[in-house]
């Protein structure tokens, strides 16, 4: 009886492992087309964040799941979207935002990449310069010695 027991138990094993957590077990039930609209604005400016990459409206993780009924239930409790946003700010962090506000803290944020890109476009400047001060310099000398050269055949 045991050795039957196991070899079941054996055999049930990889179906287990072949299972998934379904997804969102009830789905988003809207009153209106307005509130579904005013919904899907917010979900899709906020920023999964597990997924990290994927807006709120994209994200198929639980905490994603969990996050939109948040949103619906606080849009219901009256909320407008800033204090839904602040919310999830308090809780979560600027990185919630897709657009994280310009504060002292997220100037990096904003400006690193212009920054970064300057520095780039300055370094390429810096380097064809030197370049091309170095070229006729070069060439001017080519044709001195070619000059040379042309002397010491006549010469012979």
């Amino acid at each position: 009886m045991t050795r039957w027991l196991l070899a079941l138990l054996l055999a049930l094993t990889p179906l287990a492992a072949l299972a998934q957590a379904g997804g969102d077990p009830a789905p988003l039930q809207f009153h209106d087309r307005a509130e579904e609209a005013r919904f899907h604005a917010l979900a899709s400016d906020l920023r999964c964040v597990m997924c990290q990459n994927q807006s709120l409206a994209d994200s198929n993780a639980q905490i994603a799941h969990d996050l939109r009924r948040e949103v619906l239930t606080l849009m219901r409790q009256g909320k407008t979207d800033a204090q839904v946003k602040q919310f999830l700010v308090a809780r979560y962090g600027e990185f919630v935002l897709y657009q994280p506000r310009v504060e002292s803290k997220t100037w990096l944020l904003w400006f690193g990449p212009a920054l970064l890109l300057l520095l780039g476009g300055l370094a390429v400047a810096r380097v064809v310069r030197r370049h091309a001060g170095s070229a006729p310099a070069a060439a001017a000398g080519q044709t001195t010695a070619d000059a040379a050269d042309d002397d010491r055949k006549q010469e012979w």
